[in-house]
């Protein structure tokens, strides 16, 4: 089962990330290789209770439960929605779209145990929007020895490429952290390198109600407590070789609020958790990027861009300095790799996601 792509026609990629915070939709075109065009993207958000009943089930690792099932039809539709938003404000239609990559909601990974669950139903969402559909991407990855995370850096490359840039590291700061370190065309690393926002925003959310510490404030008037941060950096993930990758329940907020008593402390702390780790794992790059291109929610932390700035020793710029909306770039990646799936064109590598070779990966179902 394949289908024919028009350059002309667009890619539409959709992301629900750890961080849960709702659907990215984002347009590009694309060929397979270059990035020909950034269109429109769209934010649907996830409620209250949207959120609750994602969180409900992280940690589940059979997709045949009637929670999850009951999940994955919500969810599934949730992404119609924002698919019909973005058609709707981008004056549209599904016969305009080549092809949705759909990633799903990750609700548990660990690749060691060649376990990773996406959920999802590419048949249905390719039904209600009358467009074909990709989803399942990280299966094939971890079937065949991969982490399956993360997969990102394949559009990474390609806008690197595109603007010409020397050795470069994209950083994403979603709900878990990770590194794309591109350099040339012929070297390409990546990994989840620690905790992004995740800790923070689930700290924010029992102590405020918010779904992030907005503007870094709680963290802002806070103090890093430098002992409980080291017993932190002793976890024995910061001593696995790349690559790796993390599911988002992999640290512990109990470990930092059994430690420290001040909300404001527990939340700095958090944040300086979250830039040690970024910095560890800039250590073991082959070499120092000439620059770093931050995206994800946590380029919007003062705290945050401060540490990294203060930790590592090449400047640290949001995406946009690069001419990119870091709002959407995991979005416009999903929409890449479906077509790069579709084509038959490696998702992953063995610098990527540790796989043994060049990894195709995804599932094509039509409407």
């Amino acid at each position: 089962m394949t289908i024919r792509h028009d350059r002309e026609k667009w890619l539409l990629g959709l992301m629900s990330g750890t961080s849960m915070d709702g659907v990215d939709a984002a347009l590009i075109r694309s060929d397979g290789v270059q990035v020909l065009e950034h269109g429109p993207r769209f934010f649907r958000p996830f409620s209250v209770v949207e959120r609750g009943e994602i969180a409900a089930c992280l940690g589940v690792k059979d997709p045949r439960c009637p929670a999850v099932r009951r999940l994955e039809w919500h969810l599934t539709l949730w992404h119609v929605e924002a698919v019909e938003q973005l058609l709707t404000r981008a004056q549209l239609v599904p016969a305009d779209v080549s092809v949705i990559g759909f990633h799903g909601q990750t609700l548990w990974h660990n690749p060691a145990a060649g376990e990773t669950v996406q959920i999802g139903d590419g048949a249905l969402l390719a039904r209600e929007t009358g467009c074909p559909v990709v989803y399942d991407f990280r299966s094939c990855d971890v079937t065949q020895g991969g982490e399956g995370a993360p997969l990102a850096p394949a559009y990474h490359a390609a806008l690197a490429r595109s603007a010409g840039l020397g050795a470069v590291a994209f950083l994403n700061i979603g709900g878990v952290s990770n590194l794309t370190f591109v350099r040339g065309d012929d070297e390409l690393l990546a990994c989840d390198l620690g905790p992004g926002n995740a800790l923070m925003d689930d700290w924010a959310g029992q102590c405020t109600g918010e779904v992030c510490d907005w503007g870094g404030r709680m963290a802002q008037g806070g103090t890093v407590n430098e002992v409980v941060l080291s017993a932190a950096m002793a976890h024995p993930f910061f001593a696995q070789a790349l690559p790796k990758s993390l599911d988002r329940n992999r640290f512990s907020l109990d470990f930092f609020t059994q430690r420290l008593k001040k909300s404001a402390d527990i939340m700095a702390t958090l944040a300086a958790f979250t830039v040690r780790a970024i910095a560890v794992g800039a250590t073991r790059l082959p070499a120092p990027p000439s620059l770093w291109y931050v995206s994800g929610g946590g380029r919007h932390n003062p705290v945050l861009m401060t540490g990294l700035r203060r930790e590592l020793s090449s400047a640290v710029l949001p995406v946009e300095a690069g001419g990119w909306d870091g709002d959407a770039l995991e979005a416009q990646a999903f929409a890449y790799l479906a077509l790069r799936s579709v084509l038959g064109l490696p998702l992953s590598w063995p610098g990527t996601t540790g796989v043994p070779a060049p990894c195709r990966g995804g599932v094509l179902v039509l409407p």
